[in-house]
Formats: structure tokens, C-alpha cells, sequence
């Protein structure tokens, strides 16, 4: 786990299974650079989001949809009307690495 510098100014590293996940004090260290987030069962993490309306929703989960492109990292969405839930683990760890918290950094940098 890499301990220098923004998460956002890190980039995702391909993750094919074979590493272990993070513990959960080490998830809670990286949580501390995203206040907004919630460990969520020592597995995951989420934030919700609220937006104006249906259509504000949409342009902005475009997006967070380019941005998991982009990062070949792709986070579960729940969303309803104008409400979103972002979840991030790393599926092939069955747990969290440093990527889901570079891409829940870059998540909060877009402006909704």
C-alpha cells in the first residue's frame, strides 16, 4: 500500500486475485482522506449522494462511468430517481485494496 501523496493523484493498478485484502485498519487509515465514505462491513465502502433531479443524477453517474473506465475499476451503483449509492470493493480479493479508495477520491472530485 502506497502512503504518499492524494489518492486521486494515484492510479488503479490491475488487481487479478493472489493479493490480500486490506485489513480494516488499514481501510480505516485510507477512510481518513474520505470523510464522506463508510467501511461497510470491513468489505466495502460507500457514499450516498443526493442530486436535483433525475436528469443531474444521470449526467453526473456518466461520469463516474467514465472515470471507472478509465481506471478499469468499476464500482456497484444503486440508484433511485435522484438518490445514488456508490459502493467500491475489489471483487477478485473479495475485499479492499488501495484502489477503491483512489477511485472514491476521484468520485468526490467530480463536481455534482
Amino acid at each position: 500500500m502506497s502512503d504518499t501523496g492524494a489518492l486521486a493523484d494515484r492510479k488503479c493498478k490491475p488487481c487479478e486475485g493472489g493479493v490480500e485484502p486490506l485489513s480494516e485498519s488499514e481501510a480505516r487509515k485510507l477512510l481518513e482522506q474520505l470523510p464522506q465514505w463508510e467501511l461497510a462491513e470491513g468489505k466495502r465502502i460507500r457514499r450516498k449522494f443526493t442530486f436535483k433531479d433525475f436528469r443531474a443524477a444521470q449526467a453526473w453517474l456518466n461520469r463516474v462511468a467514465d472515470q471507472a473506465e478509465a481506471e478499469n475499476h468499476h464500482p456497484d451503483i444503486t440508484w433511485n430517481y435522484n438518490k445514488v449509492l456508490i459502493e467500491l470493493s475489489t471483487h477478485s480479493i473479495g475485499g479492499l485494496s488501495e484502489n477503491d479508495f483512489i477511485l472514491a477520491d476521484r468520485i468526490d472530485r467530480l463536481k455534482t
